[in-house]
């Protein structure tokens, strides 16, 4: 009797916009032949709320990452970076404050000025990340 193994569903681990993914085509143009050829998405400690994005463009990927394609955009992502950035998406967001916008579903608590972030198993109960810190530029 064969039994039945149930699958989980893993969400993408990154997406682009398709207007994010024009975006980053667009700069990639800008840079040196061989120096832009993927685009890096990390995670880092620092920022006042604990964590912080990082995007950048890499000669490609590294040992250990886990490479997608978006739009014709090759994105990779480090290992530590992966589990805290599963299921975002960037987007590019024109306007008088034009940039990048990072959609985390898992993100807890994130700095005003939005370039910072908590997740629930790094948040630390005795901090509000509500106020916005020197840590923001």
């Amino acid at each position: 009797m064969r039994r039945r193994m149930a699958t989980i569903e893993q969400p993408t681990l990154v997406t682009l916009t398709e207007s994010a993914a024009a975006k980053i085509k667009q700069l990639q143009a800008e840079e040196p032949a061989g120096e832009a050829e993927v685009l890096r998405i990390a995670v880092q400690g620092g920022g006042c709320s604990g964590f912080q994005y990082a995007l950048g463009f890499d000669r490609g990927p590294q040992d250990g990452d886990t490479e997608l394609e978006a739009f014709g955009v090759s994105v990779v992502v480090d290992p530590f970076s992966a589990p805290y950035l599963a299921g975002t998406e960037i987007d590019w967001v024109e306007g008088l404050q034009a940039g990048f916008a990072i959609n985390n579903p898992n993100v807890s608590a994130s700095c005003g000025c939005g370039h910072s972030f908590q997740v629930e198993e790094g948040a630390d109960p005795g901090e509000s990340a509500a106020g916005c810190g020197s840590g923001c530029h």
